[in-house]
């Protein structure tokens, strides 16, 4: 006689973009580290089946597949922070980037190395979400040996993605434009690279949504049971807000501010898009508030039966929020410091604060 044997539980880690911020991500990590580790679970890599990130979220995500603990990335980030996002010296604005990327992918080389996505270093399943520029599409670059990319082509058509090094692929996650220059990656032999920026620009910045399909969708390799008892997501940001414009005064911003602040919104609004999906479609076990009209969906179930089970762990960035959730008042100046993902001297209270946002969401029966 045959016994059943019900199919594991699998829990599924997912890092938003958000630059230094990605401080605040950490601080959240810290104190899951903490409640994993009283409750006898293991560490991170060891609880989660899956870690995936965009952007800085990526260079978390990586860490932690490699078994880098939450507490020494963030001791990493603390130093990396000031190196990088350092403005050199003779760069011509608008048409050189902002920041040096030799100096981020040093950063990343020192605690990857030259790990390849089939290395034994890689602790469990790892997904990086980038945009490649020159086909126009998000890529979501994964370590499953069942994908459909993972061994050379026959036809030599394209190089496997087993052989693409952890540190150049984490890099073209992080090629914000205009701050970074983009990643080239070589697709096909003796063809010229794939031209990768940001996974942030793509409707990804917030993977939860895009890592939820690569593990459900046959294709992708994985094929994991949906149900409440079967997967959960968590979810983990890097500090919301609205992006905001004065109506008076905006003819005298140059046209790449615009730009600029235009991108981020729809940045913010991907966000929101993809939270209220998978806040629809999941048993909420943290829930956050979408908007005044719809609240935290908490009320509402797309389907019959949940597909997941969810978390979502977030900053909100705002006088109202911060004050009304951590009694906690910024000038107007240190509120922009703490928001500006480009500005290493607002990490340390970003930190603190994302601390404070984590022992008050984060309960331990979440786990």
């Amino acid at each position: 006689m045959t016994t059943r044997t019900d199919p594991p539980k699998r829990n599924v880690l997912a890092l938003d973009g958000g630059g230094v911020r990605g401080i605040i991500t950490l601080a959240f990590l810290e104190r899951i580290e903490d409640l994993l580790a009283e409750s006898g679970q293991g560490n991170l890599n060891q609880y989660f089946d899956l870690i995936g990130g965009t952007s800085t979220g990526s260079i978390i995500a990586a860490g932690l597949s490699l078994g880098i603990s939450a507490k020494e990335l963030t001791q990493f980030y603390m130093r990396l922070g000031p190196k990088v996002f350092r403005k050199p010296r003779f760069r011509i604005r608008g048409f050189q980037s902002v920041f040096d990327a030799r100096m981020l992918k040093a950063q990343l080389e020192e605690i990857i190395g030259d790990a390849t996505l089939d290395s034994d270093r890689i602790r469990g399943k790892l997904a990086i979400v980038a945009k490649r520029m020159d086909t126009g599409s998000p890529w979501i670059v994964h370590n499953n040996p069942n994908g459909a990319f993972w061994q050379d082509a026959e036809d030599s058509s394209y190089i496997g993605n087993r052989h693409y090094r952890l540190a150049e692929i984490v890099r073209a996650s992080t090629a914000a434009p205009y701050y970074f220059s983009p990643e080239m990656i070589e697709i096909v032999k003796g063809e010229a690279p794939g031209l990768f920026v940001d996974g942030g620009v793509s409707p990804h910045n917030m993977p939860g949504l895009a890592l939820l399909l690569l593990v459900t969708v046959p294709e992708y390799g994985y094929e994991w049971d949906t149900g409440e008892d079967q997967l959960n997501i968590v979810s983990i940001g890097t500090g919301t807000f609205r992006q905001r414009m004065e109506k008076i005064g905006w003819r005298r911003q140059p046209a790449a501010s615009m730009a600029i602040k235009a991108v981020s919104s729809v940045i913010a609004d991907c966000e929101a898009h993809n939270l209220s999906v998978m806040q629809s479609l999941g048993a909420c076990k943290h829930a956050w508030n979408l908007n005044s009209e719809i609240g935290d969906l908490s009320n509402f179930q797309l389907g019959n039966t949940p597909l997941f089970g969810f978390s979502r762990y977030n900053v909100g960035l705002e006088h109202r929020w911060l004050k009304d959730e951590l009694d906690l008042t910024l000038t107007e100046k240190e509120l922009a410091l703490v928001r500006d993902f480009t500005n290493p001297a607002g990490m340390k209270m970003a930190y603190d604060i994302g601390k404070l946002c984590a022992e008050k969401q984060i309960n331990v029966d979440h786990f």
